[in-house]
């Protein structure tokens, strides 16, 4: 079972994974971030979730170092995650509490996998040995026997080398009964561990299903911002008509005040243009009546002339009259 052992809030980055350079927000806001321990797997954790999205799970190893960037930013390197952590505080303060709960934990994670390398290496060497014992314990009593029993006549049985056969009897003893509250206890570690083993099973399993929902929750966001993306473009679309029609009616609200100038000026042309008809009309009838009086002048031209070259052809006659009368005064002259 997980509890949490330090609780602060702060605004949490990942390194783009694609330039790995640029950060990433991963939380709109600041949001809590907690270190967690588990007491059945002797491990540690930081866990922060934005709403209903785990947004950091990082396991923390002896391995890992925490770098302080700036006076408010820091962050550490998860390889299981396979990215980096990068968390923003509101003052210093808040990332020294951090980077110093980080170290502790990182000591304390260092210990726990120390005492886990102990365990496992007591286990491996009683297993290694377990049989051991007994032998020795075997070769010992034949010892002993073929001693008292004088079957061994090259061998000098002397109290003293039975003495210290006993001595290194009871040494084996001992190590035997260690040994077996070795195999004991790694028996039981082992049953802690088959049992951890299927709560580690289980929760992974809860944790498949929750990432299953999780990616079909997502999938679904994606859907949800497709939408609202192709809503988006056509609001802009519509805001654009909107704009336009609201020009378009400006236009025409200006258009609509200059309409009663317009039509005054255009009555006022009407006046001018009926104006221009009669004047038109009464000019046609003065030169219809100049035609006509045009017309009357040139049959009195034309009658004139008649009447001219008549009077000139009687003229003429006059005066050849004259001449002649003239030339018989001259002859009656001339004769007298």
């Amino acid at each position: 079972m997980e509890q949490p052992i330090f609780t602060t809030r702060a605004h949490v980055f990942q390194i783009d994974p694609s330039t790995k350079k640029n950060w990433v927000p991963a939380s709109k806001q600041a949001v809590t971030v907690s270190y967690f321990y588990d007491v059945t797997r002797n491990s540690y954790r930081i866990i922060s979730v934005d709403g209903a999205k785990v947004i950091i799970n990082s396991t923390i190893t002896p391995n890992m170092t925490f770098t302080k960037t700036s006076q408010k930013f820091g962050q550490w390197a998860d390889s299981r995650a396979n990215t980096v952590f990068g968390l923003g505080f509101s003052s210093e303060q808040q990332l020294t509490k951090f980077a110093e709960k980080f170290q502790e934990v990182k000591e304390a994670a260092k210990l726990a996998r120390d005492k886990s390398q102990e365990k496992i290496e007591t286990s491996s060497n009683h297993s290694q040995v377990r049989n051991a014992p007994t032998k020795y314990i075997q070769v010992g009593s034949a010892i002993g026997a073929l001693c008292s029993l004088s079957l061994l006549p090259v061998l000098p049985c002397s109290a003293a080398n039975v003495k210290k056969w006993e001595i290194e009897l009871q040494t084996l003893r001992e190590s035997n009964a260690r040994l077996t509250t070795a195999l004991q206890e790694s028996a039981a570690s082992v049953e802690q561990w088959k049992r951890q083993f299927s709560i580690c099973r289980d929760e992974n399993d809860r944790l498949r299903n929750k990432i299953d929902e999780l990616e079909e929750q997502c999938g679904e966001i994606n859907r949800e911002k497709e939408k609202n993306s192709q809503l988006k473009r056509r609001i802009e679309e519509l805001e654009a008509e909107l704009r336009e029609k609201e020009t378009e009616l400006k236009d025409l609200r200006k258009q609509s005040e200059i309409i009663p100038q317009l039509m005054s000026e255009c009555e006022y042309v009407s006046e001018k243009l009926e104006a221009a008809e009669r004047d038109n009309q009464n000019l046609e009838d003065k030169v219809r009546s100049l035609k006509t009086d045009i017309e009357e002048s040139k049959y009195r031209q034309r009658h004139l002339k008649v009447e001219l070259k008549s009077f000139l052809e009687v003229l003429d006659g006059k005066i050849d009259d004259l001449h002649d009368f003239r030339r018989g005064l001259s002859q009656l002259g001339a004769d007298n």
